[in-house]
């Protein structure tokens, strides 16, 4: 047996802890994405501010500091829009952090290897769970000089760590950098700026509980009807009373649709986001919200009342009722499209209680 991998004992997978869902905002007047582009470019801005000051603080950042950014926004847009844009820099600088570690975690691996092939004889062969040396020694000069720019790299990452630095790039560093390769990209100039534009904007606002529909920021009743509220500075936009401005497009969830009618029925809290899609000249509203964690089922537990092997085959699915043993019984539960097959070793199966 040697040399076979050990399967791993079974665990119950934990289950969801959100959801999100997207519709399209339909026969949106020129009106309307006036106003859209002018709040998401507005806040935007405030976004950016607030981000350039938050990495400026580094590691010492505290809750005081999170106030007085929060106060400096709310004079420009409003306390509930300050939060969001509060809440959303401090996750934005905190997935940095984690993406910066795991840059020096990757660096460490590879300085790692580099200097265990670089300590062998050229060519000297590997085995399965080590590499030999390098085939040639032009190859062992290059990765000599690989692993220097490797360690220089290293040292520098490692610096911006303890000093708490990040770098980030409001729109995606993919597309800042696409901006020098237009031709590749098949981008005019003004597309570029077009999707720059609107990646940089802010149209995101969290949800609070017992709040008329969920959120007082983007509402969306029942019936479909969307409003935001307006930055104090674009208050003269207004089109509905207390500020507000009312979309005439009417919306609807096709996916969780019921769940998503049901929290806002009851005042539970449900975040939304606006977004534009300029390669396709549609606008999209995004809604989402938190489930909280069930208790964690004991796998014997799960087992006592049986479970479904389900076969992800290349057209259908198929699911059977399997004992404690894994061995399919003769009551099979359903196919997608085609005669249930029991689940065979040849194709990857999951159980569920």
């Amino acid at each position: 047996m040697g040399g076979l991998r050990e399967v791993a004992a079974p665990f119950v997978v934990p289950g969801p802890t959100g959801v999100a869902i997207r519709t399209r905002l339909k026969h949106l007047t020129a009106e309307d994405e006036k106003v859209l582009r002018l709040v998401g470019d507005h806040l935007g801005s405030l976004a950016s501010r607030d981000l350039k000051a938050r990495c400026a603080v580094g590691l010492g950042h505290g809750s005081e500091q999170w106030a007085e950014r929060k106060r400096v926004l709310t004079e420009e847009s409003s306390s509930r829009w300050a939060g969001s844009i509060t809440k959303s820099t401090h996750d934005q600088w905190a997935l940095a952090r984690r993406g910066q570690l795991a840059h020096i975690h990757s660096l460490q691996a590879g300085v790692r290897t580099i200097a265990h092939r670089l300590s062998l004889p050229v060519g000297e062969k590997g085995s399965k769970r080590a590499p030999g040396g390098y085939g040639s020694k032009q190859e062992w000069f290059a990765k000599s000089r690989r692993l220097r720019v490797l360690d220089e790299r290293l040292e520098a990452a490692r610096a911006d760590w303890d000093a708490g630095v990040v770098r980030v790039v409001r729109g995606g560093k993919g597309l800042l950098n696409t901006r020098h390769h237009l031709d590749a990209a098949r981008l005019t100039e003004e597309q570029w700026r077009q999707r720059w534009q609107a990646g940089r904007r802010f149209l995101q606002a969290d949800g609070e509980s017992g709040k008329r529909f969920g959120n007082e920021t983007v509402r969306v009743t029942p019936g479909g009807e969307v409003s935001l509220r307006l930055p104090a500075p674009l208050a003269h936009l207004a089109n509905a009373p207390h500020g507000r401005y009312v979309l005439t497009a009417r919306v609807g969830f096709a996916h969780r649709g019921e769940q998503w009618a049901d929290r806002i029925q009851a005042n539970r809290a449900v975040a939304y986001r606006i977004h534009e899609d300029t390669g396709r000249g549609r606008w999209y509203l995004t809604a989402s919200w938190t489930i909280p964690p069930a208790p964690a089922v004991p796998l014997e537990a799960a087992r006592a009342g049986g479970l479904v092997g389900v076969d992800t085959n290349a057209d259908h699915l198929a699911a059977w009722r399997i004992d404690l043993t894994a061995t399919p019984s003769a009551h099979h539960a359903a196919s997608a499209t085609t005669s249930p097959a029991p689940p065979s070793a040849a194709t990857p199966r999951s159980a569920t209680p």
